[in-house]
């Protein structure tokens, strides 16, 4: 089976709104008018590719503002984090961002290993239990 036609995962979800934390984030530490309008309309179409079933228009205000919240907060810990280090905002987001995926992999791999360990099965293809 492709990627493709795979049902995403809960973590690949939170690994996506993640990244989307973290972008609204690094526009708002930007500063720029233009990276916080692409930010918002990022959050807008992820939150429209995630969800199964419409939100009402305020179902989907609440969710946009959590998401604007999230990267607020992660822009303002950022930038104390970055005080605090000698580090630069950028390089601190950046850390955000990896983190996130490293996130997703550690769940894939969990994932991997539960499969195997409920399919035990030898090099011709077998089950050997």
């Amino acid at each position: 089976m492709t990627d493709e036609h795979r049902t995403p995962r809960p973590e690949d979800d939170a690994a996506r709104l993640g990244l989307v934390v973290v972008g609204e984030a690094a526009a708002l530490q930007s500063g720029d008018e233009a990276a916080l309008d692409a930010s918002e309309q990022n959050i807008r179409d992820t939150l429209d590719e995630l969800v199964d079933e419409p939100l009402t228009p305020r179902q989907e205000e609440v969710v946009e503002r959590l998401a604007s919240a999230g990267g607020t907060l992660t822009a303002g810990l950022s930038g104390a984090l970055a005080a605090q280090t000698g580090r630069s905002v950028d390089d601190v987001l950046e850390g955000a961002a990896r983190s996130v995926v490293w996130q997703q992999r550690l769940a894939d791999a969990r994932e991997d290993a539960g499969a195997q360990q409920r399919d035990p099965q030898n090099g011709n293809g077998r089950d050997e239990g």
